[in-house]
């Protein structure tokens, strides 16, 4: 059972790939120097600050988790989301909206960044395996499948403390979605747009949230695609091989088995011209 893309991650407006020999690619905005990239090596994870799409929203950040466990970050570090060059000991990372977690051995979880939603209250959480930022929220899976969340509530999308067999789990704009052991998908918050509308998803290996839309990907490298599709981020039904997903706020991505990256969506930054990319494995 596959967990969140850890190769491919995509924010506002820009898309990062890691690559089997631990290098990067990051295509896109560089407004605020995220797709700095180039001289990043030995990374394992990497992880894209996303954010709704809205005219006073676009600067992003880029993480990448070494192999010896330490962290990268580079892009908008305005309320000190890349501010990890500390951490120590770090299995996993995820970025949200102006803050990055840090998933520690120990299933402890660190967080910098904004916090004036509750959102890095992260601090009592205790034997998690899987994190994941929202814009606002923050959610995790505990090893015995049970999930937590912290943050802002508006919509509901906080209300996860009754999962359980949870294998993965992610964080959007105004709802999460999280993918039970049996292959089965769960969501909860904001509807308007459809992106809880996972109930009949079935077999799915990896999952992610953008914004407005849910991506999963199924045993058979299916791809599946819910909610908002004004930018055509949900046109992936002839998509085939996908082993891993990652959703942007208005575009999504798709490895293939080969090593090569698929993209449908808003392209006014650059952010789907992956063409070229090949190399980019899962660790």
């Amino acid at each position: 059972m596959l967990a969140n893309s850890s190769a491919l991650a995509a924010g506002r407006r820009h898309s990062v790939g890691r690559r089997c020999d631990g290098t990067v690619l990051a295509v896109g905005d560089t407004a605020a120097a995220e797709c700095r990239v180039e001289r990043w090596e030995d990374v394992v994870v990497v992880a894209a600050g996303n954010v709704h799409t809205a005219t006073n929203t676009g600067r992003s950040h880029t993480v990448g988790l070494r192999s010896d466990g330490t962290v990268l970050a580079t892009g908008w570090n305005g309320d000190g989301q890349c501010d990890v060059a500390e951490w120590r000991g770090v299995t996993a990372v995820a970025a949200g909206w102006r803050r990055t977690l840090g998933l520690l051995a120990n299933g402890r979880v660190l967080a910098v960044g904004r916090s004036s939603e509750g959102q890095c209250d992260v601090e009592p959480w205790r034997d998690m395996v899987v994190v994941s930022c929202g814009d606002w929220h923050s959610v995790g899976v505990r090893s015995d499948g049970s999930a937590t969340a912290v943050g802002n509530n508006r919509r509901g999308q906080c209300d996860v403390e009754g999962w359980r067999d949870l294998a993965a789990i992610s964080a959007g704009y105004l709802h999460t979605v999280g993918l039970r052991a049996d292959g089965r998908a769960v969501a909860t918050g904001d509807r308007v747009a459809g992106a809880c509308e996972v109930d009949a998803w079935e077999d799915v290996v990896a999952l992610d949230a953008g914004s407005y839309h849910t991506v999963g990907a199924t045993a058979s490298g299916r791809v599946l695609a819910v909610g908002d599709n004004n930018y055509g981020q949900c046109e992936v039904g002839d998509w085939r091989d996908i082993v891993a997903v990652a959703a942007g706020s208005t575009h999504t991505l798709g490895l293939r088995a080969d090593g090569t990256v698929m993209a449908t969506g808003n392209n006014d930054d650059r952010q789907c011209e992956v063409d070229a990319w090949s190399g980019i494995q899962l660790p």
